[in-house]
């Protein structure tokens, strides 16, 4: 059996005729930069958040660093983020001028907020907490450092959308959050795209600004900005996925269940609080003899990957931070165990089965 770690085709397959007659109806407005489409999608956005507002970017990584450019975030400032994220996380703040701090992680992958104090200076203006995996960080404990300390927090919940801590919707948790809608997230567009939410309208007002060129009408600026605009045809395709999304939603649930059912006395097994909901982008489980079960897995048809083998104080681009080995003792410890499955809503029982079994047979065969 053939197990693909992704298979995009499978979905654009299964809304081909929605999908081409969308591409028909904005091709034939004229209508291609932001315009109904795109405030028709901010609306479906801000019901899965659940806030006030939501604006749709260009990329998330552009989300990131909109939120911190409105913030007035920049050289001097210092921001708390995790070293295990993809390094958009650390790279929007860089983006801004600001300068990167790192904080270890917890055993479910996100930033351990006891870390998160210990790093807090006269200089730190926002903590960054990534929802990594799609499992929502410890937003109450998170939120109480901020609120002691005066600091902003901005979710980077990039694979997180659907996910909810204490029964409330990832991305009105903080002050603002930032989304990624690219094609390897578990909502996602057919192409570059992100969006902001928050209940703060100020902040709102500033990001349509920003995104942009900070254009007040045709003619006139009022703020330095930057082209963020995301395409009508892409939120027009995002207003084709919106009534699939919560299905889509609970079929990774469904995935990562049967997952933890059929491995969990086999292999670690991603763990999730009790008052959160976590919505699964990635399945990451910790192995041992990892390469050689990645081998044994693409040897039987099965796609696997790492996310991510190289921390980003770790990373070349890095250097300049000061970090070395052994600072994130958590995160360097998962770095050589951690391992993703393939999970996406188009995946068969019989396909999650297979998985199983190959990942079974490996050890029971090793013992």
């Amino acid at each position: 059996m053939k197990v693909p770690f992704v298979n995009l085709g499978a979905q654009f397959e299964s809304l081909k005729t929605e999908l081409v007659d969308t591409f028909v109806r904005v091709g034939s407005s004229g209508q291609y930069i932001l315009g109904p489409e795109v405030e028709c999608f901010e609306a479906g956005l801000a019901n899965i958040t659940d806030t006030k507002y939501a604006i749709a970017v260009a990329n998330g990584t552009d989300a990131l660093e909109l939120v911190l450019a409105a913030w007035g975030i920049g050289p001097g400032d210092e921001v708390i983020t995790a070293p295990n994220s993809f390094i958009a996380s650390a790279g929007a703040v860089k983006a801004v001028g600001a300068n990167v701090v790192f904080a270890d992680v917890g055993e479910d992958y996100n930033i351990d907020p006891l870390e998160i104090e210990k790093k807090i200076t006269p200089k730190t203006k926002v903590i960054i907490p990534v929802h990594l995996t799609g499992n929502p960080a410890n937003m109450t404990a998170i939120n109480a450092i901020a609120k002691r300390h005066q600091l902003k927090v901005l979710e980077d919940a990039a694979q997180a959308i659907g996910a909810t801590h204490k029964g409330r919707a990832v991305g009105g948790l903080g002050d603002a959050a930032a989304f990624s809608l690219h094609p390897l997230k578990n909502f996602h567009l057919c192409g570059d795209a992100g969006f902001i939410s928050t209940n703060d309208k100020a902040l709102y007002e500033q990001i349509c600004l920003l995104r942009n060129h900070g254009l007040v009408n045709r003619d006139e600026s009022i703020r330095w900005g930057r082209n963020s605009r995301i395409d009508a045809l892409q939120a027009a395709i995002g207003n084709v996925k919106l009534p699939y999304f919560a299905k889509w939603t609970e079929r990774f649930k469904q995935i990562a269940s049967r997952y933890h059912q059929r491995l969990n006395k086999v292999v670690e097994c991603p763990k999730v609080s009790g008052e959160d909901c976590a919505v699964y982008h990635n399945f990451v489980i910790q192995v041992d003899r990892r390469e050689a079960l990645m081998a044994h897995l693409l040897e039987k048809g099965v796609e696997s990957k790492i996310h991510y083998p190289i921390p980003l104080h770790l990373m070349r681009s890095a250097r300049k931070f000061g970090y070395r080995e052994g600072d994130f003792p958590v995160t360097e410890r998962q770095r050589d165990r951690i391992l993703s499955l393939p999970i996406y809503p188009e995946l068969t029982d019989s396909q999650v089965d297979y998985v199983c079994d190959v990942i079974c047979a490996f050890y029971e065969a090793a013992q």
